[in-house]
């Protein structure tokens, strides 16, 4: 983010990925390096709501609530706002987690809130997250203003079995667990039980542990991981 920032000013950023690869996560960590004192973070989680809908969404993300359903009302208050606070030398930062679900409308309304002085002032960073399927809806012509103005793009891919094995690790690391309760065989089944992907690996992991736990075991091995995968959907 700060990096597009330097180079483009006030970016647009995309970030894709299956469900349970780590976007929201990253969206986090990613929002927790930004100083309070240069951005102002304003976070919405999408929905299939109209234009006011995801308006009023985003001015209750700025402490604002504004009670009208008019568009034009909204915009006007929102864009006031945004201006105050790049007047207080800060970027505002709009996130949107599970923009696959928006409208096409919205998209295609999207792009002028941050624009100002004849579209030739952009004073609002934005950063659209979501499934896949989030592309497909950039690609529509309503929806090309606002894709064309993407300069930075992330797809968020499943975890090779190394990292994997360090993701684990990581996480036995946090709970204060120095031995290493999976058996190689056992972070293989869940690499590939998971697909690579953190929230499933997740799942098995925790299953697997709690069937290492019912047997006895010190080690978690690859059948825990096959019990474990019975119960997950």
């Amino acid at each position: 983010m700060k990096k597009c920032g330097n180079e483009y000013g006030v970016p647009r950023i995309l970030c894709v990925g299956e469900v349970g690869a780590g976007k929201s996560t990253a969206l986090r960590y990613a929002s927790s390096k930004l100083h309070p004192s240069q951005y102002r973070i304003i976070s919405v989680i999408a929905s299939t709501g109209s234009v006011p809908d995801i308006l009023r969404q985003i001015s209750l993300g700025l402490d604002v609530e504004v009670r009208t359903h008019s568009t034009a009302i909204l915009l006007k208050t929102i864009r006031g706002i945004l201006m105050e606070i790049s007047q207080r030398k800060q970027m505002p930062v709009l996130v949107i987690d599970e923009a696959q679900l928006m409208r096409l409308e919205v998209f295609a309304q999207l792009h002028t809130l941050g624009q100002f002085e004849m579209d030739s002032k952009a004073v609002m960073s934005l950063i659209l997250c979501g499934h896949n399927s989030l592309i497909d809806k950039l690609m529509y012509h309503t929806s090309r203003p606002i894709a064309s103005r993407v300069v930075g793009r992330s797809h968020f891919e499943g975890l090779k079995l190394k990292e994997m094995t360090g993701y684990i690790g990581h996480h036995l690391e946090v709970a204060g667990i120095k031995e290493q309760l999976f058996s190689e065989e056992a972070i293989l089944a869940i690499h590939q039980g998971a697909g690579g992907l953190l929230r499933r690996a997740n799942t098995l992991a925790r299953g697997a542990l709690v069937a290492a736990t019912r047997e006895k075991c010190r080690v978690v091995s690859a059948e825990h991981v096959r019990i474990a995968s019975t119960e997950v959907i």
